[in-house]
């Protein structure tokens, strides 16, 4: 009951949903949250609608895309506790800002080396039913691509409820505006680039708080460094065109 208890207490604390809900400094950082969500979720929001297009009707897509919705909350909601527990640790945000670190070099390197696309794939059978198949797909697109924001949410915030809210709220957007995300990301391209370069930014400033370091950049000050790098994009990707 104590694990539990440090894992999950905060998000029942009341006054700590009233300090949060109630502060604007904290919406500013959920601001960002949603944003860094709906940027780094296109990819999954893409991979969503693949998956879904194998279901017979709109009626069954929409439903599994409810189902996974539904499941996205619960998942989220287990992995910022076990995160926002593990985070106290140093090693554990060592190996947070390498991995984000890796996610930000990674991408770059494919960018720039691009590999050939494998044609010929073969199908795999189901076990489940085909509809109950596809939302077992979802929730399991939905955990790992959570893994990567719920570390980016945690090394801006280590407050649960905020990066709950922020998650939550993300991940309605990401399904609710994931068309109009990958249209403007179409049409302003470099903001992929941004999405990935804050990513670096955030491995970084997570490194920063190691107890070696003791480095804090505060919250406020990487909330408007994360609207001013995306209005700058825009302004950018305004001149070059």
């Amino acid at each position: 009951m104590d694990i539990l208890q440090q894992l999950y207490g905060p998000f029942f604390d009341a006054n700590n949903w009233r300090t949060v809900v109630t502060s604007g400094e904290d919406w500013m950082i959920i601001l960002s949250l949603v944003l860094i969500e709906c940027l780094l979720s296109v990819d999954n929001a893409i991979v969503l609608a693949a998956q879904t297009q194998v279901l017979p009707d709109k009626k069954q897509q929409e439903k599994s895309l409810f189902y996974g919705l539904w499941g996205a909350y619960i998942f989220r909601f287990i992995l910022i506790g076990l995160g926002a527990y593990l985070i106290h640790f140093w090693e554990i945000k060592v190996a947070g800002a390498a991995y984000l670190m890796y996610l930000a070099v990674s991408h770059f390197y494919r960018k720039k080396n691009p590999k050939p696309k494998k044609d010929g794939k073969k199908a795999k059978k189901r076990i489940l039913p085909l509809f109950w198949s596809v939302v077992v797909s979802i929730e399991m697109m939905d955990i790992v691509f959570s893994v990567d924001s719920v570390l980016a949410s945690l090394a801006i915030s280590p407050n649960p409820v905020i990066v709950l809210i922020g998650g939550l709220i993300g991940i309605l957007a990401m399904r609710g505006i994931a068309e109009i995300i990958m249209r403007l990301m179409e049409i302003v391209p470099e903001l992929e680039t941004t999405a990935y370069g804050l990513i670096a930014l955030i491995a970084i400033k997570l490194f920063l708080t190691i107890p070696m370091i003791d480095i804090e950049i505060p919250n406020l000050l990487f909330g408007v460094i994360v609207l001013g790098s995306i209005v700058a994009t825009f302004i950018v990707h305004r001149i070059k065109n």
